[in-house]
């Protein structure tokens, strides 16, 4: 290459997963190849009424769909896969991933019926897979899930690390120690980016290691031979469920998993032998009957307060098989995800006011590396730039600030907003453009067709009610021949408002006579002033803007 030729770059798009937790997908783009690493969902904000879970929106890449070789994924967790089922219905590229995730991956590819339109490769650690004008290499991490994965991206401007969630644990309770070694040798023959983990980029210090846990389980195992054990988890923290199996064996405790996502996780892990469960140790929920209370423990859904999760059924005592009895130790195996803590603290009520017992403390540890092990990736990796990933704005700063002080330069960090276009070459880094990201709304079957104004209508409606006003119009002798009729719903209570509800009955009387006599024949100005007249009305007298919904039917023959 010539002294002044422009060396070749790389762009790299985040299309979510910055400024949130969750929805993490990034693209990776060098001339006519393009490569996504994750594909994850975001849980619905509180002002997303009526929404089940929140997508990225993937027109950059459908726009360019010709060029996209396929999903890298880092890990089975569901901001990281989640999307998937319903992406690769738009964009049917081959998935790659490690033995558990695909596993977890499959079975969303049943339920939505599409597992055999889609090309699935299983990597192994230290396996490259060549696409397009990349290579990747999948490097073996450790993370609240078995089989986690970081990625080395080889591309002709330089090689890209991507660690997807991590944290060093050196006595996992499966498989290997994160392999520091890999990483120490990418960073001898040079590196060009890190894109690091950030969500725990606040924290001083080290996370401790998954089997502390475990010795916390056993303590409490041995303290409470007398009650019926239940302990709520993550699902998909399969390393966590491994080791309340290893404790109720020993204590001789039978094992129900309750929660649908909870069992389904459970058997994909049990079937690829990443959970070792003694023989009869498990057993059916009808079972339970069967044993003495203190003989069982119950492993379930629900430790963020989810209104539908198993637990949070229990509480509330909805749930058709367990009831939560007096005396009942119930244990939460995780921190409250910021945005969850009211929602814990209500189930944690309700299963007081049962007469339970709670164990809060020391029973969980994160999946994610603080600021020690975040310091070590970079000193192994020496990066020439850093781009932090996977959190709210506040933590990607943070990781910055951590960059700054091991003395990268403060104009080769790049804390970017989801959809920035970072090219990165050996000479430079820099923000070249923006592409299109944002938010599509999963609501039961319907995905996107929930927008911003249908949100907003939900809004409306939750805050002020509707009223509604039925007209019938005889429209060839413009007279009208019934009503108005009114209905209020979740506006004001019918019986104590009579005086007001005829009020509205006359206004809208008196505006219907006002078009007739004027001979107004389009129906919507119609609505629009019965609209205006009502709503500066209600204003008045309850200082409150109901979503008013005109109706008028021309029983003309």
């Amino acid at each position: 290459m010539k002294e002044n030729e422009k060396k070749p770059s790389v762009k790299i798009i985040p299309l979510g997963g910055l400024e949130q937790i969750g929805m993490n997908i990034t693209a990776f783009e060098y001339e006519d190849s393009i490569i996504v690493v994750d594909c994850g969902l975001a849980f619905p904000e509180d002002d997303m009424l009526g929404i089940d879970l929140v997508i990225p929106d993937i027109k950059y890449l459908k726009e360019n769909e010709d060029k996209v070789k396929g999903f890298l994924i880092t890990h089975g967790h569901e901001d990281h896969i989640g999307a998937l089922p319903y992406i690769l219905k738009e964009l049917p590229v081959p998935v790659y991933a490690t033995k558990l995730t695909m596993g977890i991956i499959e079975n969303k590819l049943v339920e939505h019926g599409i597992e055999n339109l889609i090309r699935k490769k299983v990597v192994s650690f230290g396996q490259h897979i060549n696409l397009g004008q990349f290579r990747v290499e999948f490097i073996c991490t450790n993370h609240s899930i078995a089989d986690a994965a970081a990625f080395a991206i080889y591309s002709p401007a330089g090689v890209i690390v991507h660690t997807g969630d991590f944290k060093v644990d050196y006595t996992p309770v499966y498989g290997d120690a994160i392999d520091l070694q890999r990483f120490a040798e990418l960073g001898k023959k040079g590196v060009l980016a890190l894109m690091c983990d950030s969500t725990n980029a606040e924290r001083p210090g080290f996370t401790p290691s998954e089997k502390t846990v475990g010795s916390t389980f056993d303590k409490i195992f041995s303290e409470h031979q007398e009650t019926r054990l239940i302990i709520a988890t993550f699902a998909s923290n399969v390393d966590r469920v491994q080791q309340i199996i290893n404790s109720a064996y020993k204590y001789g405790r039978k094992v129900v998993v309750e929660g649908r996502s909870m069992v389904g996780i459970i058997e994909t892990a049990q079937n690829l032998g990443y959970l070792k469960i003694p023989e009869n140790t498990l057993i059916e929920t009808e079972q339970l009957r069967n044993y003495p209370d203190e003989k069982t423990v119950i492993i379930t859904t629900g430790s963020q307060g989810e209104s539908m999760a198993a637990l949070s059924r229990m509480a509330n005592g909805t749930h058709r098989k367990i009831s939560i009895k007096p005396r009942d130790t119930v244990i939460f195996s995780s921190h409250p995800i910021p945005g969850n803590e009211k929602a814990v603290s209500k189930v944690m009520n309700e299963l007081y006011g049962h007469g339970a017992d709670i164990i809060f403390q020391d029973t969980h540890v994160s999946g994610h590396a603080c600021q020690e092990e975040i310091k070590l990736i970079y000193s192994l990796v020496q990066p020439k730039f850093a781009i932090p990933v996977h959190g709210e704005m506040r933590h990607l700063k943070a990781q910055a600030r951590l960059a700054r002080s091991l003395g990268i330069e403060k104009d080769h960090i790049f804390v970017l907003q989801s959809g920035d276009v970072l090219e990165v070459s050996e000479d430079e880094a820099k923000v070249t453009g923006k592409v299109p990201v944002g938010n599509i709304f999963v609501d039961g079957l319907g995905v996107g067709d929930v927008g911003n104004v249908v949100l907003r209508d939900r809004q409306h409606l939750a805050e002020d009610g509707i009223f509604i006003v039925v007209v019938a119009l005889d429209s060839a002798n413009g007279i009208m021949v019934s009503g108005p009729d009114v209905v209020s719903r979740g506006f004001v209570y019918v019986r104590e408002s009579d005086e007001l509800l005829d009020e509205a009955r006359e206004i809208s009387a008196q505006v219907m006579d006002r078009c007739l006599e004027r001979r107004v024949g389009d129906w919507n100005k119609m609505k629009n002033a019965m609209r205006d007249e009502l709503s500066d009305f209600f204003w008045k007298k309850t200082k409150r803007r109901p979503m008013i919904l005109p109706i008028i039917m021309d029983v003309a023959e």
